[in-house]
């Protein structure tokens, strides 16, 4: 049997896309890289597939979207970005869409099976459209294991991480948001103040904590695991957060997005408490509810158009055969932070 590209890089422990681009006597593959590919190339006997190449040199001109669910609230505009960014460059897009929120709710987080069996069909679409790339959008961020092994077009991974070194990820900066949040609650004169998280096995949790852990840390603020509540990302989990913390004596709450944040209000507005005046409140998103609550809710903007922006630009340089973009296809990762929004809640 003939060797393969895959094979390839395998021994020489690099990506595809860099046993292709010296196969391709492109300039992106170091000297001594080079010549330990073309020995391993001449030992194998490799022959490639001018057919298939010729195929893959023929572009389309058309993007592959997948989203785990387009009705998730950072999905919309991150496809919306997506779309603009590439039809400026001439490219169209075919977008499909996972539903997988709608199937299992929150049931399939961690099931391999459910995701696999829902992606699959999806990835055999766009293969056999002969997309000349695909973006990859997760409902939320972890690693991302379902891309197939046998696609023969570059790939970016946004809103999570890829578990393969040849396709990039871009993902938020929530460890910098985390600390950006509590050094301007801990700036307001706040030495202590309840937390409200997300699921803690959720990476957003999980990076966000880290972040306002280092915050705290640097101000000198010792720690209280007593003072953090595990929420749900609902509504009435920041409800029930509230309940705790109140009755701890804590007279700020920060929370890791602002479905929770509106829970906080609805407790404080139920026992005569007033956001803002008597206790200071932050969110964390910038969703719509967070400037329709009174007073208007300090929040965290995670910038979503920016993270889809980075995302397509990768894909179009990657899709230029003029520039290097060796690094893109070494387990690249883009965090992309957002930026504080100060309204009446503080």
């Amino acid at each position: 049997m003939a060797a393969t590209l895959k094979e390839i890089a395998e021994i020489c422990g690099v990506t595809v896309s860099t046993v292709s681009n010296v196969l391709n006597d492109k300039p992106k593959v170091g000297e001594e890289k080079k010549q330990q590919i073309l020995k391993v190339v001449e030992e194998l006997g490799y022959q490639p597939n001018y057919f298939a190449q010729g195929i893959r040199k023929t572009q389309k001109r058309i993007i592959g979207i997948i989203t785990e669910d387009i009705k998730e609230f950072a999905t919309v505009s991150m496809v919306e970005t997506i779309m603009a960014t590439l039809e400026g460059a001439n490219y169209r897009t075919m977008l499909l869409n996972m539903r997988m929120y709608d199937k299992w709710t929150n049931q399939w987080y961690d099931d391999n099976i459910k995701i696999a069996e829902s992606s699959k069909p999806l990835f055999q679409q766009i293969m056999s459209v002969k997309v000349d790339g695909f973006i990859y959008i997760a409902g939320h961020c972890r690693k991302i294991q379902c891309i197939p092994d046998n696609i023969d077009f570059p790939g970016v991974v946004l809103y999570g991480l890829s578990d393969k070194a040849e396709y990039p990820s871009v993902v938020l900066d929530d460890e910098t948001g985390g600390y950006s949040a509590a050094q301007f609650v801990i700036s307001k004169g706040h030495k202590e103040f309840g937390i409200i998280t997300g699921k803690l096995d959720n990476m957003h949790s999980s990076k966000r904590l880290t972040g306002i852990q280092k915050a705290m840390f640097e101000a000198g603020i010792p720690y209280n695991p007593d003072i953090v509540i595990e929420g749900d990302w609902a509504r009435e989990s920041g409800y029930a957060g509230a309940k705790v913390l109140m009755e701890k004596g804590i007279n700020s709450i920060l929370c890791m997005n602002d479905l929770m944040a509106a829970g906080v209000y609805d407790y404080l507005n139920e026992h005569g408490l007033a956001p803002g005046k008597d206790i200071t409140v932050f969110g964390y998103d910038n969703r719509e509810i967070s400037d329709y609550l009174y007073p208007r809710l300090s929040t965290y903007d995670l910038k979503l158009e920016n993270l889809a922006q980075k995302a397509a630009e990768i894909m179009l340089d990657i899709l230029d055969e003029s520039k290097d973009t060796a690094e893109y296809h070494n387990n690249y990762i883009a965090k992309i932070p957002g930026e504080l929004v100060i309204r009446n809640s503080i």
